[in-house]
């Protein structure tokens, strides 16, 4: 096969595709770069489509981006013949919907979820059977920094709140830092492993939502085998169409939306940089945009961009300038919150003098001169 165009989100686990033995067979249109697609994205064997999470769904729907063949994950039939895309709903659905032929991969290993995952088998053109462990996902071991940054984003949410938290050891030591928190809701476009302890405790109980009362809404989940088994066939839990999942106007009608994304860089005026490292296309847009604006319009709501204050070789994430080619994912017009391990910084309705003067007082001591006289060349002082 040659010049084949594979268009995929996230992907876990060894790509074969990616191997130098197929040069010039696949072209990767990648719409989040992950780690293991991100060498050959960046080696010109694929390339990057910005775009936000909740429109990938319209942009398979689109008539200039037709999809031919869709390859899924799918759980066994039931004995109605209903399989169910089980762990990945997201923009999956939509590609069974859009494509021309479809290609599954039934895997007896699969958790069945309930929502909008269900396809039956007499749609499905050809199938490959297979007996195996999904990919799995572990971040229990946080950083003190993590932590002390997760609990700064704890004490930000309150009783009621309705939570946004990808993957990672951020989103984990926060939800490690919620135990004591009452009634608590999820409507997120992916969970992992730090919400189970949370819902056995009954702190998240998803009981005061607006929308989706008394369910645990999200588009996918990456985990261990743990949370795999917790939403097999587990009717609490709704994994639905990410156009849904991460529609803003969806998100705000829940009340307190709590949102907590990361960023690789943020400028002194708030602009985010999450999805790239200079020119290197490091990840991509996915909900994050999706996610602030609609906390930002909820009831109560919080939008919060949560990194450490440097690097692991102690560079400064809070920069006076981003990276020349680095990607604004989040505009500074949208950033309200950053929380560092040194402390919150509250940006909206600041000017840029006041947001440059917040975001120094929560960067790593041994960069604040620097950032203060970069401050004090840019604005003229703080």
């Amino acid at each position: 096969m040659r010049n084949v165009e594979l268009v995929s989100v996230s992907t876990l686990g060894e790509v074969a595709y990616t191997q130098k033995a197929f040069d010039g067979s696949f072209f990767i249109n990648s719409l989040f770069v992950s780690e293991s697609v991100r060498s050959a994205v960046n080696a010109g064997h694929g390339d990057y489509i910005p775009i936000f999470l909740s429109e990938i769904p319209s942009l398979f729907r689109a008539p200039d981006f037709k999809l031919d063949v869709a390859l899924i994950h799918v759980s066994t039939p039931d004995k109605h013949g209903y399989c169910s895309l089980g762990v990945s709903v997201d923009v999956a659905k939509a590609a069974v919907q859009e494509a021309k032929y479809i290609i599954a991969q039934v895997n007896a290993q699969m958790p069945r979820t309930h929502g909008d995952g269900l396809i039956h088998i007499s749609k499905i053109h050809s199938l490959v059977e297979v007996n195996e462990p999904l990919p799995e996902a572990n971040y229990n071991n946080s950083s003190e920094v993590n932590k002390t940054i997760g609990q700064y984003c704890a004490d930000l949410i309150e009783d009621g709140a309705t939570l946004q938290m990808g993957i990672g050891e951020i989103p984990n030591a926060v939800l490690s830092c919620l135990s004591n928190h009452k009634n608590l809701g999820v409507h997120t476009e992916m969970f992992s492993n730090g919400v189970l302890p949370l819902v056995e405790k009954g702190v998240i109980n998803n009981t005061l939502k607006t929308l989706n009362r008394g369910k645990l809404v999200a588009g996918f989940v990456i985990g261990s085998r743990a949370l795999y088994d917790f939403v097999d066939d587990n009717p609490e839990v709704v994994l639905l169409d990410i156009s849904y999942v991460n529609d803003p106007a969806v998100i705000k009608r829940n009340p307190k939306v709590v949102a907590i994304n990361s960023a690789i860089e943020i400028d002194l005026t708030g602009q985010v940089c999450a999805d790239s490292i200079g020119t290197i296309q490091y990840s991509g847009v996915g909900g994050q945009m999706d996610f602030l604006r609609g906390a930002a319009l909820s009831p109560g709501g919080k939008p919060i961009i949560a990194l450490p204050s440097t690097t692991s070789k102690g560079i400064s994430k809070i920069t006076p300038f981003l990276k020349q080619g680095a990607g604004v994912v989040t505009t500074r017009a949208h950033v309200h919150y950053v929380v560092t391990e040194y402390g919150v910084a509250y940006l909206f309705g600041k000017n840029l003098r006041q947001r440059a003067a917040a975001l120094i007082n929560i960067s790593h001591p041994n960069h604040r001169e620097m950032l203060e006289k970069a401050a004090h060349e840019r604005f003229g002082g703080l």
